[in-house]
């Protein structure tokens, strides 16, 4: 079991965005988190459904996508260096 098949929808913050890409072609999209707990029936979905029912919207591709939950503002650089 993954991070995707214990995280509903629900227990996303309503700010934070799920980065997807395309295994097929590479076309990456961001899905906001606010519309899926707007709609009824995709409110109780676990993250790893909402990946198996995701397709690429790139013209002609409709490949399966990859899906990753970034959290830019948990992420810090490296701060140091060499004295």
């Amino acid at each position: 079991m993954s991070w995707a098949d214990t995280l509903q929808v629900l227990d996303l913050d309503p700010g934070d965005r799920l980065e997807m890409t395309c295994r097929r072609c590479g076309h990456l999209r961001y899905i906001e988190v606010t519309r899926l707990q707007a709609h009824p029936l995709h409110r109780q979905l676990y993250l790893r459904e909402v990946e198996a029912r995701s397709r690429c919207r790139a013209r002609g591709c409709r490949g399966l996508m990859r899906m990753a939950l970034p959290r830019p503002h948990q992420t810090s650089g490296f701060v140091g260096g060499l004295a």
